[in-house]
């Protein structure tokens, strides 16, 4: 396995392995690897591809008081996640490689600072790719500027590695959307592979940010993955209307002390707009926090 670390290092390798008839799969990622990670990696390798992790806290996609700080960092554990998946390489790069020239405050929302100092006004990193549909609402509302940030760093990725597979959960069921949107339009010769989401014993879905959670917190964050089902049966038991649907699973995530609910919504499974009557194939979404963490999750009917 290679570890690469320069913008230039990871460009040539690409090239390289395409100029040699091989495919490259790409799972995307922001580090602190879990099994959920595997899973993509092994979706990945199935593509019989030559497969790239990228790993890299985007700091254009945190917004103000949310965790860039202190979201988890550990390559080396990392790389021995991707080196028992027998990943072929692991692309790590820098802020200074990713945004050249630096950050400018009034680019990133996280804090008042440059994220990498010191940026000189005019020759400041200063391109942004915005999807403006399907991003408008959902996590957008509580995020403003989340998936600007997103797009950016995908293209960019695209752009660097020239996948011909990306591979994305469906936990972040939204961006995973949003990903084939720009891929579509923008004309990017890529397959989005999607992969279903990877839960706990116990149904909360693996994420980096579950290690946030007390022992109390995680016994009460399988509230999202309870909220989801009860509304799957009303479904199953014949109830359609979103808003009865809705309203239900808003009861059942208040019965867990630590959970403050930020949205629940039934979708269509493409457009991302609300539905009034749920059907087949409608996506039931939740976003929460249990104590200071936000989590999210999804159920398709």
């Amino acid at each position: 396995m290679k570890l690469i670390r320069s913008v230039r290092e990871m460009q040539q390798a690409s090239a390289a392995v395409r100029c040699a008839g091989r495919k490259i799969a790409l799972v995307p990622t922001m580090g602190a690897l879990h099994q959920g990670h595997a899973t993509l990696i092994r979706a990945a390798r199935a593509k019989g591809a030559l497969v790239a992790v990228s790993i890299y806290v985007n700091p254009t996609q945190f917004g103000q008081g949310e965790d860039f700080q202190k979201y988890p960092r550990d390559l080396d554990a990392d790389c021995q996640l991707c080196q028992r998946e027998f990943v072929d390489v692991v692309f790590a790069p820098t802020d200074e490689e990713m945004y050249v020239g630096g950050i400018w405050p009034e680019d990133v929302t996280l804090s008042g600072q440059p994220v990498v100092p010191p940026p000189i006004r005019g020759l400041h990193y200063s391109t942004f790719v915005d999807e403006t549909v399907l991003s408008r609402h959902l996590e957008s509302d509580t995020r403003p500027g989340h998936f600007r940030g997103v797009c950016t760093v995908v293209v960019k990725l695209f752009n660097i590695i020239y996948p011909n597979f990306a591979v994305f959960g469906m936990k972040d069921y939204q961006q995973l959307k949003v990903v084939e949107r720009i891929t579509r339009d923008l004309h990017y010769p890529i397959e989005i592979v999607p992969v279903p989401t990877v839960r706990e014993a116990d149904g909360l879905a693996c994420s980096s940010r579950n290690q946030y959670l007390s022992p109390m917190e995680r016994a009460q964050a399988t509230v999202l993955w309870k909220a989801l089902n009860v509304a799957h049966d009303l479904f199953k038991g014949g109830e359609r209307n979103a808003r009865r649907l809705e309203a239900a699973m808003m009861r059942a995530l208040e019965l867990a002390p630590s959970a403050r609910p930020d949205y629940v919504k039934i979708v269509h499974p493409e457009s991302l707009e609300p539905v009034g009557e749920a059907q087949r194939g409608s996506v039931a979404l939740v976003a929460c926090y249990i104590g200071k963490t936000r989590l999210i999750d999804n159920l398709t009917f």
